[in-house]
């Protein structure tokens, strides 16, 4: 099971210096990257970035989705959701390091049905 790092800054002044600590800090094992170009506008939908589209064909059932915080990969209630169906649906689950959502599992299943927690939407 691979370890894929998504990472993004929403202009060109912006550095990914703090989403490499975090991350490192997380002591994620042998990461694969995906970084956006910089400057890659939060306001473009995640499924319609180029490195996180890649991320999601090179993924693998299993595999893990590492991000530093939520709002380096989404901005708004919509975003995630429609992210949370498709991690949902080609079996991946999610990691967020540090912020709000830290401390939860947004992909979490149903231990017996597999399905997808609707408590899980409802939180978000």
């Amino acid at each position: 099971m691979a370890n894929l790092v998504d990472k993004r800054v929403s202009t060109d002044q912006q550095s990914t210096a703090r989403q490499n600590l975090v991350l490192t800090e997380a002591g994620i094992e042998d990461p694969v990257v995906f970084e956006e170009d910089a400057g890659t506008s939060s306001r473009l939908h995640p499924l319609r970035r180029p490195k996180f589209r890649a991320l999601l064909d090179y993924a693998r059932p299993g595999d893990t989705v590492h991000i530093s915080e939520m709002f380096r990969l989404v901005r708004g209630t919509g975003h995630i959701l429609d992210v949370l169906d498709v991690l949902h649906c080609d079996r991946l689950a999610l990691r967020i390091h540090d912020g709000a959502f830290s401390a939860m599992d947004l992909t979490a299943r149903h231990s017996r049905t597999g399905e997808f927690l609707s408590t899980v939407k409802s939180m978000v």
